[in-house]
């Protein structure tokens, strides 16, 4: 088979025409040469047809184009139209700009001779001042000298003010009248000076604020401050020590009273005349130097209160002979643990404690007021008010009071310890009362040292005597509670030939209810100190600690409790045996009855009541002597023996249904008369030998089920489905298989 080479050619060119044609954009200028260059049939056939669809792609968009012409010429027509209103806009604008410019120009003209005219004023009035302060200067150079001559200090002083105030502004008088006027000012100072330092040694109050009032208008606003707060430190220093030295005389004639010396007075009068000082005078300081110069006085006068002050401390703590009865204190501790010691007489200390709480209380309002006074200024130095509140909580008078605070802690803390121990001591019965003297005793004693303590307004303080009061109410205390029920053989003292020992049981219903009572007040005493402190301690880490305190004194609330359980097992130790032999006799009471047993119990109660007769007997004639509290806790003591032992009787026998009916009813008659006997409810203890008869009483095995799960209602079932199982197998009726088919 032969090929023609021209057949061949065309062959080999198809795929190249295949590419130009895939290439070719109809419509652009070149594709003209593209199609002229096409050789292959196949290709030119594709190109036609593209170009066919392509012509009728065109027509389509034409025919578009020419659907708008309506709508295009109207639109064009508007255009002419608007065009016209443009230029008749364009002319307007035209002439209004031309308007704008010429006014434009006009307002500048006239700007510019406001300016000039205001310039010239300006220069006026500067002229017109200038011509003033030239004829003030004057003024004030001639006032001067006359206000000299006649003694008008005020009004010479006012003249230097002006003058200094015209030459600071303008800069331009004389040198001849300056010269002139300071030397009328140096005159004028140098008499200020000496007068007011004469006032001040003659104690002439009028003249030192006459001129004292002259520092200011010299430009001497810091000396007349310094000369004015010397002078009011002098008149605070000589009535303190007039005061101190009138202290002192009655120390030396009142050897054998004590009371007629008044340390107390004597330090209030000292922060009286401090306070009046401030406030009486504070506007001259603020005339002088504005509210720092009110600090600075407060201050200045600080310094007074620390020396005087501390001196009346001091002499406070030598009169009192605090270091020695310290001492003696520290010493009775030592001696007395080792024997029998006698320390000072708290009587006596508890007068000193008040005393001494005075002066600190005095101490702490005086500081606490100076400090609120400064902070309540608005307009002092930033660093004054943290050097002032330094100096008052750092000075010597402070620290005086710190040294009283640790004699007083020390004083208050052997206090609270003798008459706690000394109401131990003396613990005797109170008539009408459930509790004895101890109770009420000690309880008052914590609690006045406590708020005593409080009232100094020392953490440390109220931390000390709070941890002393656990320490006593944790050891000596709770063992003088528990002593009565720790004696031997309570039980026979109690039950002495069978019968119940009034006085035996009183004693012991005292020491239990001691027991409740100090639980109660406990508590009582831990939210009164809460919400004292809560009031006087602001700051969180002060709180925080007390409250770390506090909740130590609320566990001592549950350690008497505990003590109290304790005591009241052992006293119910001694009455159950009492009633054991009733109970012992119901296990021999049948529960298998037939109809006229049933009907000869309901006459003839085989057990229930001689047990009730037993509990009464040797129970209720303790109650008239228990708090409430105290009697319902022995009655449900009592009760959950009694139906601990029943359960386990119960569990013993065979029952026939009204045998299950006997039971019930019986559980009823305990359940009504114990509801009498107690405040609370006794229900609950009674409730697993309710059920036991509720089941004993079913008609056949399966009736449990209507009471068990989700049938049981408003019943919280108290037994297990062992035990349920268990107590229908005490019926005699009931079949094993039956019981064991069940699904609980």
């Amino acid at each position: 088979m032969s090929i023609s080479s021209s057949s061949l050619s065309s062959t080999m060119d198809a795929p190249a025409e295949d590419q130009v044609t895939a290439a070719l954009r109809l419509g652009a200028p070149e594709a003209l040469d593209q199609v002229r260059k096409l050789t292959d049939v196949g290709a030119m056939t594709r190109i036609l047809h593209e170009c066919i669809a392509y012509q009728r792609a065109l027509e389509l968009e034409l025919d578009n184009l020419l659907s708008q012409r309506t709508d295009l010429d109207k639109q064009l027509s508007n255009l002419q139209k608007s065009a016209q209103v443009l230029d008749i806009v364009k002319a307007d604008s035209d002439h209004m700009l031309a308007n704008v410019r010429s006014t434009c120009d006009l307002a500048d003209q006239v700007s510019g001779k406001v300016r000039e005219l205001d310039l010239a004023q300006s220069r006026v009035n500067s002229t017109l001042s200038r011509i003033d302060a030239v004829v003030e200067r004057g003024n004030c150079i001639e006032g001067v000298q006359k206000a000299l001559e006649t003694e008008d200090y005020e009004s010479a002083a006012k003249y230097v003010q002006t003058f200094l105030r015209i030459d600071a502004e303008y800069k331009d008088s004389g040198s001849d009248q300056r010269e002139q006027l300071m030397e009328s000012k140096k005159q004028l100072e140098g008499i200020a000076r000496k007068r007011l330092a004469a006032a001040i040694d003659q104690r002439d109050h009028p003249t030192i604020l006459r001129f004292v009032r002259l520092f200011s208008p010299l430009n001497l606003e810091e000396e007349g401050l310094q000369m004015y707060v010397n002078y009011l430190k002098k008149v605070i220093a000589m009535r303190s020590r007039l005061e101190y030295e009138h202290l002192v005389e009655l120390m030396e004639q009142s050897s054998g009273n004590q009371s007629n010396v008044n340390f107390v007075g004597c330090l209030t009068n000292l922060f009286k005349d401090i306070v009046l000082a401030v406030q009486e005078n504070s506007e001259i300081l603020r005339g002088l130097c504005g509210e720092d110069g009110i600090v600075y006085a407060i201050c200045e006068l600080q310094e007074e209160c620390d020396s005087r002050g501390s001196s009346i401390l001091k002499k406070y703590t030598d009169y009192r002979k605090l270091a020695r009865i310290t001492s003696e204190i520290n010493s009775y501790k030592n001696r007395l643990s080792v024997g029998a010691a006698e320390g000072p007489d708290p009587r006596e200390i508890e007068l000193y404690l008040e005393e001494m709480l005075s002066l600190m209380q005095l101490g702490e309002d005086y500081t606490e007021f100076m400090v609120s006074t400064i902070k309540g200024l608005s307009s002092v130095d930033p660093e004054l008010g943290p050097r002032a509140t330094k100096a008052f909580r750092s000075g010597s008078f402070s620290r005086s009071i710190q040294d009283i605070t640790g004699y007083y802690v020390i004083l208050e803390g052997f206090f609270m310890v003798e008459n706690v121990r000394k109401a131990i001591n003396i613990d005797e019965h109170v008539p009408d009362s459930l509790t004895t003297s101890m109770v009420d005793d000690v309880f008052y004693v914590l609690q006045s040292c406590l708020r005593r303590a409080i009232s100094t307004s020392n953490i440390n303080s109220v931390l000390a005597l709070l941890s002393g009061s656990i320490n006593l109410l944790g050891n000596e205390y709770q063992e003088a509670l528990q002593q009565k029920m720790r004696e031997p053989n309570l039980g026979a003292k109690l039950f002495l030939g069978g019968v119940g020992v009034q006085k035996t049981g009183t004693e012991i219903a005292t020491a239990l209810n001691n027991m409740d009572v100090s639980s109660e007040y406990v508590l009582k005493l831990r939210h009164e100190i809460e919400e004292q402190c809560a009031e006087v301690f602001h700051t969180p880490a002060d709180r925080e600690k007390v409250k770390s305190c506090l909740s130590e004194l609320g566990e001592m609330s549950n350690s008497f409790k505990q003590a109290l359980n304790g005591g009241m097992e052992q006293l119910v130790g001694t009455v159950t045996p009492r009633i054991r032999p009733v109970l012992d006799g119901v296990a021999t009471i049948s529960y298998e009855l037939t109809e006229a047993e049933y009907a000869d119990n309901e006459v003839n109660d085989p057990w229930v009541q001689r047990l009730l007769h037993a509990v009464e007997t040797n129970a209720t004639w303790l109650q008239p002597v228990m708090t409430a509290n105290n009697y319902d806790s022995f009655v449900h003591l009592i009760i959950d023996f009694i139906a601990k032992r029943l359960e386990v009787i119960m569990m013993q026998k065979r029952f026939s249904q009204l045998g299950g009916l006997q039971l019930d009813r019986d559980a009823r008659a305990l359940v009504h008369h114990f509801s009498s006997m107690t405040q609370r409810t006794v229900r609950d203890k009674f409730a697993r030998l309710t059920q036991m008869a509720t089941i004993l009483n079913l008609e056949k095995v399966s009736e449990i089920l209507d009471f068990w799960g989700e049938n049981s209602g408003p019943m919280t079932w108290r037994l297990t489905p062992a035990e349920v199982r268990r107590v229908l197998g005490l019926r005699i009726d009931f079949k094993p298989e039956a019981i064991a088919a069940l699904k609980l």
